[in-house]
Protein backbone atom coordinates (compact mmCIF):
# COMPACT_ATOMS: atom_id res chain seq x y z
CA UNK A 1 0.00 0.00 0.00
CA UNK A 2 3.08 2.51 0.55
CA UNK A 3 4.52 1.72 -2.78
CA UNK A 4 1.39 2.28 -4.24
CA UNK A 5 0.82 6.19 -2.84
CA UNK A 6 4.04 6.50 -3.39
CA UNK A 7 3.61 6.22 -6.62
CA UNK A 8 0.56 7.85 -6.99
CA UNK A 9 2.57 11.05 -5.31
CA UNK A 10 5.32 11.15 -7.70
CA UNK A 11 2.95 10.64 -10.52
CA UNK A 12 0.57 13.19 -9.62
CA UNK A 13 3.90 15.24 -9.11
CA UNK A 14 4.77 14.51 -12.71
CA UNK A 15 1.02 15.09 -14.09
CA UNK A 16 1.22 18.61 -12.80
CA UNK A 17 4.66 19.21 -14.06
CA UNK A 18 3.67 18.12 -17.38
CA UNK A 19 0.06 20.20 -17.10
CA UNK A 20 2.40 23.43 -16.44
CA UNK A 21 4.48 22.67 -19.61
CA UNK A 22 1.96 21.86 -21.74
CA UNK A 23 -0.66 25.13 -20.40
CA UNK A 24 2.83 27.27 -21.00
CA UNK A 25 3.42 26.11 -24.49
CA UNK A 26 -0.49 26.49 -25.22
CA UNK A 27 -0.57 29.74 -23.94
CA UNK A 28 2.43 30.95 -25.99
CA UNK A 29 1.27 29.73 -29.40
CA UNK A 30 -2.03 31.47 -28.56
CA UNK A 31 0.00 34.80 -27.63
CA UNK A 32 1.96 34.94 -31.20
CA UNK A 33 -1.01 33.85 -33.36
CA UNK A 34 -2.84 36.92 -32.01
CA UNK A 35 0.56 39.21 -32.81
CA UNK A 36 0.67 37.89 -36.30
CA UNK A 37 -2.67 38.41 -36.53
CA UNK A 38 -2.45 41.88 -35.51
CA UNK A 39 0.64 42.90 -37.29
CA UNK A 40 -0.89 40.73 -40.73
CA UNK A 41 -4.35 43.26 -40.38
CA UNK A 42 -2.62 46.12 -39.42
CA UNK A 43 -0.28 46.31 -42.54
CA UNK A 44 -4.02 45.39 -44.22
CA UNK A 45 -4.78 48.95 -43.17
CA UNK A 46 -6.89 47.61 -40.26
CA UNK A 47 -7.15 49.22 -37.20
CA UNK A 48 -7.28 47.05 -34.42
CA UNK A 49 -5.77 49.27 -31.64
CA UNK A 50 -2.55 48.96 -29.98
CA UNK A 51 -1.21 45.28 -30.19
CA UNK A 52 -0.42 45.09 -26.45
CA UNK A 53 -4.28 45.67 -25.56
CA UNK A 54 -5.51 43.36 -28.58
CA UNK A 55 -3.25 40.21 -27.39
CA UNK A 56 -4.42 40.65 -23.90
CA UNK A 57 -8.08 40.66 -24.71
CA UNK A 58 -7.60 37.85 -26.52
CA UNK A 59 -6.26 35.87 -24.06
CA UNK A 60 -8.82 37.20 -21.96
CA UNK A 61 -11.02 35.27 -24.26
CA UNK A 62 -8.53 32.03 -24.20
CA UNK A 63 -8.62 31.83 -20.35
CA UNK A 64 -12.52 30.90 -20.83
CA UNK A 65 -12.42 28.71 -23.99
CA UNK A 66 -12.14 25.43 -24.68
CA UNK A 67 -8.68 25.28 -25.41
CA UNK A 68 -8.07 26.06 -21.64
CA UNK A 69 -10.09 23.41 -20.76
CA UNK A 70 -8.72 20.95 -23.02
CA UNK A 71 -5.78 21.35 -21.16
CA UNK A 72 -6.91 19.36 -18.38
CA UNK A 73 -7.15 16.27 -19.92
CA UNK A 74 -3.46 16.16 -18.64
CA UNK A 75 -4.40 15.64 -15.56
CA UNK A 76 -8.09 13.29 -16.53
CA UNK A 77 -7.00 11.20 -19.29
CA UNK A 78 -3.72 9.22 -17.19
CA UNK A 79 -5.57 8.97 -13.95
CA UNK A 80 -8.83 7.55 -15.64
CA UNK A 81 -6.78 5.00 -18.30
CA UNK A 82 -4.72 3.79 -14.83
CA UNK A 83 -8.14 3.27 -12.79
CA UNK A 84 -8.99 1.24 -15.80
CA UNK A 85 -6.23 -0.79 -16.09
CA UNK A 86 -6.18 -1.69 -12.22
CA UNK A 87 -9.73 -2.51 -12.17
CA UNK A 88 -9.51 -4.83 -15.25
CA UNK A 89 -5.78 -6.55 -14.00
CA UNK A 90 -7.67 -6.92 -11.15
CA UNK A 91 -10.98 -8.35 -11.45
CA UNK A 92 -11.08 -12.05 -11.63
Amino acid sequence: MIGFLRCAVFGLGALAVLFWLVRIYARSLRREALEKHWARESAAGVDLGPCDAYVEAGMQDYEHGLMRRLVWLVFILPIVIFAVVVFVMNYR
